[in-house]
């Protein structure tokens, strides 16, 4: 009985070893340099910065003499192009800057591999110096807008207003987490998918992210499959995720007190609108808008729509200022 059982067992490792094998085989696909991406996610806008030891890729767009300049921070796995429609509407009056942070898009990973949502914070406040930036609005998505509370709590003087799309910062439990994220979570998994990336896996986490799967283009997967491939990427996305810390530090959430627009999709199943609602209720200073319609990544989705509000609050802020 016990050699049966050892028998079976070893068939099935070795089952596992063809199957896995060949569906490795299938998906095979190497780190791309970053030369090799530039041509095409690079842009006539893009410009490289370094800072931290990284060329950091970059768009700062709109008028210099803007007093107030806004900071757009994308979340996991995304890139400065998620705020493409945003720009667009926001850059004939305001500046507005946007890079890839560390370990994402065309900047690639941390040479220390910092990843941590206070490294994050002050790798933004580094950056707000080597763009002679006094103090801007922070606007962020997901893990940016967990970036964006963070560096206004840390560096307050640095930041005018908060603008929370859809962000990260309390405990939660997901309704439905991206097959991405879940691998990246997964330590021995997450090894093999630094040389392993089926395209049908990110259209999948890209459906599950937005309010309409039927918006997720093939241009988008594109981007978000080869901007994966960037050399170092697929292991910096495992290190963050051993370094994530869920709800950490919320209780200085309520320390808040900049003007901080709260956005989110209703059919957000990776942050629940809770979460949103419970940011509008410990931030006194908030203003919470909802979708029913959108998703995750609503400037990503809708950007014409959801970038409207913003405008507002710019201006508002603007007028503050003049009072002041």
């Amino acid at each position: 009985m016990l050699r049966f059982l050892v028998r079976t067992l070893l068939g099935l490792l070795v089952l596992l070893a063809v199957v896995g094998g060949g569906f490795a085989a299938m998906h095979w696909e190497p780190d791309r340099p970053v030369d090799a991406l530039k041509a095409r996610w690079a842009g006539p806008d893009s410009s490289f910065l370094n800072v931290d030891g990284m060329d950091v890729h970059l768009r700062d767009e709109g008028p210099r003499s803007d007093a107030l300049p806004i900071v757009l921070l994308h979340g996991t796995s995304a890139s400065l192009h998620t705020w493409d429609g945003w720009a667009a509407a926001l850059k004939e009056r305001r500046r507005v800057v946007r890079f890839d942070l560390p370990g994402f898009g065309l900047t690639g990973p941390h040479p220390d591999a910092a990843y941590s949502p206070e490294a994050y914070a002050d790798f933004v406040a580094r950056m707000l110096d080597a763009l002679d930036i006094d103090e801007a609005v922070i606007a962020g998505n997901s893990l940016g807008g967990r970036v964006a509370r963070t560096t206004a709590v840390r560096h307050p003087e640095r930041v005018a207003g908060l603008v929370l799309v859809d962000a990260s910062g309390y405990p939660m439990r997901s309704e439905s987490v991206p097959i991405g994220f879940r691998i990246a979570r997964m330590p021995v998994v997450s090894r093999l998918m630094e040389s392993v990336l089926p395209r049908s896996m990110v259209r999948s986490s890209l459906e599950n992210v937005y309010g309409d799967p039927e918006k997720v283009t093939p241009e988008l997967v594109d981007r978000y499959f080869e901007l994966t491939l960037r050399a170092g990427n697929r292991g910096a996305l495992a290190e963050r995720m051993r370094q994530r810390q869920p709800g950490a530090n919320a209780e200085l959430i309520p320390t808040i007190d900049q003007p901080t627009l709260i956005l989110w999709g209703r059919q957000d199943r990776l942050i629940p609108l809770t979460v949103g609602e419970r940011f509008d209720a410990d931030i006194p200073d908030s203003e919470l808008i909802v979708w029913d319609s959108l998703g995750h990544v609503p400037q990503e989705e809708a950007p014409e729509e959801t970038v409207e509000p913003v405008i507002q609050f710019l201006d508002k802020l603007e007028r503050l200022s003049v009072d002041q």
